[in-house]
């Protein structure tokens, strides 16, 4: 940038993360936009919301008895540009229920990790974005913000549309989901915590600014969330801008890291696994505690929208995992897999005693599309201990 007098400032492009030949799994980016302030919330504190209230009593009984619960994982959906990977990814989500299972088997829902809508969460891009893609998705579908969901365009308001078709105060068919039978979801806040037999998710909101900008009353309400739900079951915490990233656009947020470290320490709880969004890739990374736990990182961004992210490389070669980073503080922090040449979903399932992971890509536009889904990571994590269970694949 140079500055004439007389003149604003010229503005040029920015350098990756990897510039300098340094693989930084964590920056602190310069701020790019402002904070966007918060819409009020439309359900009472402390913005709970539980699945049985969501599924049919027969499927949340199975899944209750049987004590195992199945859902999605995804971020970054919306194919403003180019819908075909969105949509490919969405009949691929499909293609995972099998309706000779029963509800705890089969997915229950799938939660989306943030970017719903492209590029400024507009009300009027929410049935190409949403609606329709997910016609023939037979499930509840829950969210937190991402940045572009919240970057509203002027004379719009931050978040109106995830507001409107996630937030509502009742299950009612909004104008913009067309000809789409699907109703809008009941989420109480755009930060909350959804409630189920075998797992709770705590969703927070990281607004817009690059590396994410968490303030109070959520981050009080986090840490408190932290500390009063049951300890029986694994506690997941779901954001968009992740903690730790090993990609060459955007990398991980030192940010969202002191966040989560403020609120665990008031708590005095960790979560069991950090889920989040905002890079276009898939990877899951391992936090070593200082006590030997393990908390897992998982970044679910390819969701659909078309510009995948890639992997930094050393010497010009791909990453081979596992590879060890240090973090800003000197802690470490484990790639175990990663996949960034195709879009794809997460299923998780969830029992008493351990959470199983499986990633799955879907074809590229230019591949057959009867190549179908295709396993590329597989992992069973005891949340008791806080280990992974070693597997082969």
């Amino acid at each position: 940038m140079s500055l004439v007098k007389g003149r604003s400032p010229h503005v040029f492009g920015r350098f990756r993360p990897s510039h300098a030949g340094q693989h930084p799994i964590q920056v602190t980016p310069p701020r790019d936009t402002h904070f966007r302030e918060l819409p009020p919330p439309t359900g009472k504190e402390p913005f709970r919301l539980d699945l049985k209230a969501i599924l049919a009593a027969d499927a949340y009984s199975k899944i209750a008895a049987k004590k195992k619960l199945t859902f999605h994982l995804n971020g970054d959906m919306g194919g403003i540009q180019y819908a075909v990977p969105q949509e490919l990814v969405a009949k691929g989500m499909e293609a995972d229920f099998d309706p000779q299972k029963d509800a705890s088997e089969t997915p229950s829902f799938l939660y989306i990790t943030g970017d719903c809508v492209y590029f400024n969460g507009e009300v009027t891009e929410y049935y190409k974005q949403f609606y329709q893609p997910y016609e023939f998705y037979n499930g509840p579908i829950f969210a937190v913000p991402g940045n572009h969901d919240g970057e509203n365009l002027p004379g719009q308001n931050s978040l109106e549309g995830f507001i409107r078709n996630f937030c509502a105060e009742a299950p009612v068919k909004m104008p913009e989901a067309g000809d789409s039978h699907r109703t809008a979801m009941v989420q109480p806040n755009v930060y909350w915590t959804l409630l189920t037999p075998l797992v709770n998710i705590i969703g927070l909101y990281s607004n817009v600014p690059a590396g994410g900008d968490i303030r109070d009353p959520q981050t009080a309400w986090l840490a408190k969330e932290l500390k009063t739900l049951p300890k029986n079951v694994p506690l997941l915490v779901a954001l968009h801008h992740p903690v730790y990233s090993a990609d060459d656009h955007h990398s991980g947020s030192t940010q969202m890291k002191k966040v989560l470290a403020n609120a665990t320490a008031l708590a005095g709880r960790n979560p069991d696994m950090v889920l989040a969004g905002h890079v276009h890739d898939y990877q899951r990374l391992s936090h070593l505690q200082n006590d030997g736990t393990i908390i897992p990182h998982l970044v679910t961004g390819a969701g659909g929208y078309h510009n995948l992210h890639n992997i930094m490389k050393v010497n010009n070669q791909k990453m081979v995992p596992p590879v060890r980073f240090k973090d800003k503080d000197g802690e470490t922090v484990t790639l175990e897999k990663y996949s960034d040449d195709h879009h794809g979903f997460l299923r998780l399932e969830v029992t008493d005693k351990l959470i199983t992971g499986r990633y799955y890509t879907v074809p590229r536009p230019q591949e057959p599309f009867g190549k179908g889904n295709q396993l590329v990571d597989y992992f069973e994590f005891d949340w008791k201990k806080n280990q992974y269970i070693p597997n082969h694949l």
